[in-house]
């Protein structure tokens, strides 16, 4: 079982192109390329937000080039990567394709793409159907992944796109295309509210589940802690994906855990990720 990560915490800190060199010389086979810089959406101000990065420029396609070499002069290849969300904000949804384009020309596999939270299957089918055929032309994957809403009456998560095997089976059949396949976000699928479980969910999946967003948080918020430091308890989530011979890579998604560091210590923090990543492949080999 191989490991990877998201980038984008760490190039906070770093910047992409030394992000990319961290994860692999911090012990992992390969690197998320996280996009949400290619647009980003100011949740508070309901507006885009400016940025100047080489993924909003024309020369977005030789940056995704760069960060592919940086990978493989350290070991390390890019097998998935996130495009920007909420999919539904026009703005966000013109660079969708952009998305892709990145992802194969960085060598990634898959792209997942959020769906719609309030969206049935058949309105998220639309948004897939409409990127499927370009995604065909680049040979990547799109992935869906099972999203949570937030009551502030109850004070937990409610139902929301995919976040139950049911709403995720449905959405995969909607579309039912061999290239727009299941990304489990194992800390949503734990989240109070969600009426489910992680482990319930990868076994609904089965050979659909493709790709893992992996991380840890106390059961009710969505915290994006690093694995095995709060209150999931992964076993029985390794066990299932053993069980239904997952083969894609374990990927980490801790990114509020680098947080806390610095530009002059995040290599410590990225070698940590590392470590527990390593841990959970081990456990899942140990099945």
């Amino acid at each position: 079982m191989k490991i990877s990560t998201e980038i984008q915490t760490t190039a906070n800190h770093v910047g992409f192109e030394k992000a990319v060199e961290l994860v692999g010389k911090a012990g992992f086979d390969a690197w998320d390329f996280s996009m949400f810089d290619m647009a980003r959406y100011d949740w508070k101000e309901k507006k885009m937000k400016s940025l100047d990065n080489p993924m909003t420029g024309d020369n977005y396609l030789a940056f995704a080039r760069k960060l592919k070499q940086i990978g493989l002069d350290n070991g390390i290849i890019c097998n998935q990567s996130h495009a920007p969300f909420p999919s539904g904000v026009p703005e966000i949804r013109s660079y969708l394709k952009r998305a892709i384009e990145c992802t194969a020309e960085a060598g990634g596999e898959i792209c997942i793409i959020h769906p719609l939270n309030s969206g049935t299957p058949e309105e998220n089918a639309e948004l897939y159907f409409e990127l499927l055929p370009f995604a065909k032309e680049c040979n990547v994957k799109i992935a869906t992944e099972n999203m949570w809403n937030w009551s502030k009456e109850l004070g937990h998560s409610v139902f929301a796109a995919c976040a139950t095997p049911e709403s995720f089976n449905a959405h995969l059949d909607a579309v039912n295309d061999d290239f727009f396949v299941a990304c489990l976000d194992i800390g949503h699928a734990e989240m109070l509210g969600s009426d489910t479980s992680a482990e319930e969910m990868v076994k609904a999946l089965g050979s659909r589940l493709k790709a893992l967003h992996i991380h840890d948080n106390d059961k009710l918020h969505d915290t994006h802690q690093i694995p095995l430091s709060m209150s999931i308890d992964f076993v029985p989530i390794v066990k299932a994906l053993k069980e239904i011979k997952y083969d894609g890579y374990f990927t980490l998604e801790a990114d509020s855990f680098l947080d806390a560091y610095t530009s002059e210590n995040v290599f410590e923090g990225v070698k940590e990720m590392a470590a527990v990543a390593r841990k959970l492949a081990d456990m899942y080999e140990g099945f």
